[in-house]
């Protein structure tokens, strides 16, 4: 039998093979086209999320089988729509995604479920019940922190409230539940109130805003989504005492939490204001793997495991108290419970902190920096 024969005698029983198990050839090589469609981008949260997804990805144990697209549609619910709608046309298996809103995507979220597609949420919700959702619950989020911050005010005092993203089931349901909070409490009084968008710089601008107007000396606590390592930071910058910083119940950005060590603390890499300063914080965060996590799940759904529709993930919150340093950044360290990160091994004050998980091994520190999966 001749060489060329041969090859082609292989070929078709491999096709046959493969037919037995329901597949084409074709099929048999193919991957899992999933697509990552993300809204607002302009803080430290979702880029970390969307390394924590790639990272995902591209480990071994899910290389072979995802070939992941990624699109970008910005605080623009329509254009995610459009977006959404594109990929299901492009032959999308699953769409992992950060909605800009629980509701306004509802209609084509349904439209890609009817045509087979996963589609799994990650820290924001949506609210189609044909659509997977993972994400800790944010109204303990703005529930806990608030109470953290009235108990700490002895229920009296003047704070200020940064919120997030409009518009998100984030930001409306942990704004809710913090006001409902502080509503309890009459001699609480939010004396300035501004949209913060998860975001330092914007966190910066919006408290300067309101300074403007009104003096540190004014203001007794803080309640921020994102930013209390900016208010910190602002608040030396005005001749504050670190003894004499507020009060600030926020997000696990890890500058703030390295803020949190006592004044002193030797920290590799720490220098003022990016260094310990005692300063008074309850810390808390969405998790950034939670878009690894659907991801992860997405495939386990396109493969037809039994995935739950909704995954509800512990909310992690950091004290004074509980406040504990990892020394290199491992997973055995942080699978033993610490929880800031040394700048010396991660540059960025804004970067959030909170990226263990039982649920996600494939990925550690590497991931969330730049991308890369554990071995």
């Amino acid at each position: 039998m001749g060489i060329g024969l041969k090859v082609r005698r292989l070929a078709l029983l491999a096709g046959m093979a493969a037919c037995a198990f329901g597949l084409s050839a074709a099929e048999a090589a193919e991957k899992h086209k999933i697509f990552l469609s993300m809204s607002f981008i302009g803080n430290d949260w979702q880029a970390e999320a969307a390394n924590m997804v790639k990272a995902m990805a591209s480990h071994k144990s899910l290389a072979d089988k995802v070939d992941l697209q990624v699109q970008v549609a910005g605080p623009n619910a329509q254009r995610q729509i459009q977006q959404i709608n594109a990929m299901v046309q492009a032959g999308a298996e699953a769409i992992v995604i950060f909605p800009i809103s629980p509701t306004a995507l509802n209609q084509v979220v349904k439209n890609a479920c009817d045509k087979g597609v996963k589609v799994f949420a990650y820290d924001a919700e949506i609210t189609e019940p044909c659509a997977y959702n993972v994400h800790i619950d944010q109204e303990e989020a703005g529930r806990v922190t608030a109470e953290w911050l009235v108990k700490k005010l002895n229920g009296k005092g003047n704070i200020i409230a940064v919120t997030g993203v409009p518009g998100t089931s984030v930001d409306d349901l942990r704004t809710k539940a913090a006001k409902e909070v502080f509503a309890k409490h009459p001699d609480i009084k939010i004396v300035g109130e501004a949209v913060g968008m998860w975001s330092q710089a914007v966190a910066r601008t919006e408290l300067s805003k309101i300074l403007a107007t009104r003096s540190w000396n004014d203001i007794n606590g803080l309640w921020m989504q994102v930013g209390c390592f900016t208010a910190n930071s602002m608040q030396l910058e005005a001749g504050k005492k670190t003894s004499e910083l507020l009060p600030c119940a926020g997000e696990g950005s890890n500058g703030g939490r390295i803020q949190m060590l006592p004044e002193g603390t030797n920290v590799e890499g720490a220098a003022p204001p990016y260094a310990p300063l005692g300063a008074p914080r309850i810390s808390y965060a969405s998790p950034p793997y939670s878009g690894a996590l659907a991801l992860k799940l997405a495939v386990e759904a396109i493969e037809g495991k039994d995935v739950p529709k909704t995954t509800i993930l512990p909310l992690p919150v950091v004290t004074n108290e509980t406040i504990k340093l990892c020394d290199e950044g491992t997973w055995a360290e942080m699978k033993a419970g610490c929880n800031a990160f040394k700048p010396s091994l991660v540059s960025n004050p804004g970067w959030f902190a909170s990226i263990f998980s039982d649920q996600t091994p494939e990925i550690g520190l590497n991931a969330a920096l730049v991308g890369q999966p554990e071995n």
